[in-house]
C-alpha cells in the first residue's frame, strides 16, 4: 500500500504580510545606523519646523485680530475699540517673524552638537563600509 503525502500551503495575504513585518520590527534588535538616521531626521525636523509652526500661528492670529479690529471700525462703527484691536493684531503679526528667528536660533543651539555628532558618526559608518 502506497503512502499518501498531503501538503497544504497557506500563504499570508499582502496585508497580513505587512502586519507581520511591522510586528516583527518591534521585536528585532534595532539597527544602530537606521535608528541614528531616524534620530537625526527627527532633530532636524524639530529645528526647522517648530519655529515655522509658531511663527505662522502668531502671524495668523495677529492677522485675524487685526481683521476683527477693522470689522469693529468699518461695520460696527466702534472706532476707538477698533483702533485698539487693530494695533494689538498688528503688533502680534509683526512680532511673528522675530519670534520665529528667536525659536529657530534657540533650537539650533540646543540641538546643534547632537546633530553634528550624529552626522559625523553616520558619515564615518558609511565611509568604513565602502
Amino acid at each position: 500500500m502506497a503512502e499518501k503525502f498531503e501538503y497544504k500551503y497557506n500563504a499570508p495575504t499582502q496585508e497580513e504580510r505587512k502586519e507581520i513585518d511591522n510586528i516583527l520590527k518591534d521585536y528585532l534588535p534595532e539597527d544602530s545606523k537606521e535608528s541614528k538616521i531616524n534620530k537625526l531626521r527627527t532633530l532636524d525636523f524639530k529645528v526647522k519646523n517648530y519655529p515655522i509652526i509658531y511663527g505662522l500661528s502668531l502671524g495668523i492670529i495677529g492677522t485675524l485680530v487685526f481683521g476683527t479690529g477693522l470689522t469693529c471700525i468699518l461695520e460696527w462703527s466702534l472706532i476707538l475699540l477698533g483702533i485698539i484691536v487693530c494695533v494689538i493684531g498688528l503688533f502680534v503679526a509683526v512680532i511673528a517673524y522675530p519670534i520665529y528667528n528667536m525659536i529657530y536660533k534657540k533650537l539650533k543651539n540646543k540641538y546643534s552638537k547632537e546633530i553634528i555628532a550624529l552626522s559625523k558618526e553616520l558619515l564615518n559608518i558609511t565611509n568604513s563600509n565602502e
